[in-house]
């Protein structure tokens, strides 16, 4: 398993929702690669469930297009948007029961479209929700340009 650093940090206004580490508000997401998958470890917080201690659907989704736009970075090497996300909430996923997973992995490339698997896993092991996200890349050339995609190397530790 690698630990994955992020790069954006550096870059002047950057206050992700999803992955900053420094927004308060937000989910402060990180990242692992582990063989073919992308994963994060998250613990929920109370104020983001919609009812009843049960994690906002709108959140699940949030989490779940962020890993699998870390995914596109670190696998395709490149950055990109979401062009659609197919996600399906199977089980009741709480904000007090304990920390989640999620996983990416590439399900299939066609030209500058990119499906990626997600699932968000509960704590006992049980896929809460489950999908497909569709991402649209951009060259790295326009990624670095546009999206301020750094070197694929800084995701990293160099030892």
């Amino acid at each position: 398993m690698k630990k994955i650093i992020n790069p954006y940090v550096k870059v002047e206004g950057y206050n992700c929702f999803a992955c900053s580490p420094h927004n308060e508000n937000g989910l402060q997401m990180t990242f692992v690669e582990d063989g073919e998958y992308l994963l994060s470890d998250w613990t929920p917080k109370g104020f983001l469930a919609g009812y009843n201690n049960i994690l906002h659907g709108g959140i699940q989704a949030t989490l779940m297009d962020e890993i699998a736009s870390w995914f596109i970075q670190i696998k395709m090497k490149t950055a990109g948007v979401t062009s659609n996300m197919n996600l399906r909430l199977k089980r009741t996923v709480h904000t007090n029961q304990g920390p989640l997973k999620l996983r990416a992995w590439l399900k299939e490339v066609r030209r500058n479209l990119v499906d990626v698997n997600v699932a968000l896993i509960n704590p006992d092991g049980k896929v809460g929700a489950e999908g497909v996200v569709t991402y649209y890349t951009f060259p790295q050339e326009i990624a670095r340009e546009k999206l301020n995609f750094p070197n694929p190397d800084d995701f990293f530790e160099t030892t």
